[in-house]
């Protein structure tokens, strides 16, 4: 069974799905601010789309029912 291929996003790609700077996700990754996976390959940075989703859902603030 062949093996599905994620999809890599860009520095910009993913800084543009995010609503962010390349040069935020820089200093994100620099300081570890927050646990978004990425790949290194060379000097290339990478982001998997599924784990920039997964991160965005982390991030979400659901409100809760109003008590009755």
């Amino acid at each position: 069974m062949a093996k599905e291929i994620p999809k890599l996003l860009t520095e910009n790609e993913t800084a543009a799905f995010l609503g962010a700077a390349p040069d935020t996700l820089a200093v994100w990754r620099c300081t570890r601010r927050y646990s978004l996976p990425y790949i290194k390959i060379g000097r290339l940075v990478r982001y998997r789309e599924s784990d920039v989703i997964a991160f965005l859902e982390s991030r979400t603030i659901r409100p809760q029912a109003a008590a009755r």
